[in-house]
């Protein structure tokens, strides 16, 4: 079968076409013949060596596919056969046109709901709600949302617009501005120009954010200190577009009584893989919408790593075996 292996850590020239065996589903497995293939952003950080690679290399790639069941393994419900479904796997084997995963790993995709929307949506969608429920909205809050254009900010940006908070996104450029507004943003901040803060700060006027959700990492958040709600503010950190995580010391915190969410790490990925469902259902209910960017070929799974690591996609990219 086709499948992207990658050789080695690096820049996207390590993620290679190749022809490899077919794989077989074991006990409490199954096989899952690949239609659409997202390609996420944490993907980027594991081809690159910032994070480390589960298997060793080379090996086929990737975290998601959806797809239909073809085969099932011993001690899984025969039901399955057919199924159209988002399987996870555990960091590998995801790139291909065969599938082997978890039968406890998979979420079967509503009616109503194609199968490219469903594997465009199944990342955000679920680090979304799990975001919101962690941030505990009261209708009247105002949130920041980093990064309001990528996927998981463009959800985070609906889900809080729907349950009555006023959001206040930052996105790269004209472009992903309009995409962040397309969602309901109340107000949008180019968080690429240098006095991008100060803007925030005018645009709050007399107001304050009670919660920052950042995506960008780094000394992002540094700047907006004295703009978060004292003593009640919250920040919840998910996401390392700056290359780091958020750089705060435990006295910015202290000082201004705010609190910092790390999420991340097996008991939030746990949180994560609990909202899988609830982010199709949601999807089909027309209640949140990702947007595709462009469907692409499996072998250039590397032009696709390229596109995102650039930040020229507007939308989530999807391979198609």
């Amino acid at each position: 079968m086709q499948a992207i292996v990658m050789t080695e850590t690096g820049a996207p020239e390590v993620l290679v076409p190749r022809a490899v065996d077919a794989p077989r589903p074991g006990a409490g497995q199954v096989l899952v013949r690949a239609e659409a293939i997202p390609v996420l952003y944490p993907e980027t950080l594991v081809r690159a060596g910032t994070f480390p690679f589960p298997a060793p290399l080379p090996e086929v790639f990737g975290f998601q596919a959806a797809g239909t069941v073809t085969e099932v393994g011993v001690g899984v419900d025969a039901a399955l056969l057919g199924a159209r479904v988002v399987a996870a796997t555990s960091g590998f084997g995801a790139y291909a046109e065969l599938v082997v995963a978890e039968a406890d790993a998979l979420t079967v995709i509503p009616d109503g709901l194609s199968t490219d929307r469903a594997a465009a949506t199944q990342m955000p969608g679920s680090v979304a709600l799990a975001l919101v429920a962690t941030a505990a909205l009261t209708p009247g809050d105002t949130v920041l949302v980093e990064a309001a254009a990528t996927g998981v900010g463009s959800v985070l940006t609906q889900l809080c617009a729907a349950a009555g908070v006023r959001v206040v996104a930052t996105a790269g450029g004209t472009e992903k501005a309009r995409l962040a507004r397309t969602h309901d943003a109340a107000e949008v901040i180019d968080h690429t120009a240098p006095d991008w803060a100060d803007q925030l700060r005018a645009t709050l006027a007399t107001d304050t954010v009670d919660v920052v959700f950042d995506s960008i990492g780094g000394d992002s958040v540094t700047p907006l200190l004295d703009l978060i709600t004292p003593r009640t503010g919250r920040i919840l950190s998910y996401g390392w577009l700056a290359g780091l995580p958020t750089q705060l010391t435990a006295v910015d915190l202290i000082l201004r009584g705010l609190t910092l969410t790390g999420c991340a790490g097996a008991a939030w990925l746990a949180e994560v893989a609990r909202q899988r469902a609830a982010a199709l259902d949601a999807a089909a209910r027309g209640q949140l919408t990702v947007a595709i960017d462009s469907v692409v070929p499996l072998t250039e799974a590397a032009t696709a790593h390229r596109m995102l690591e650039q930040r020229s996609a507007l939308g989530t990219i999807l391979l198609r075996p």
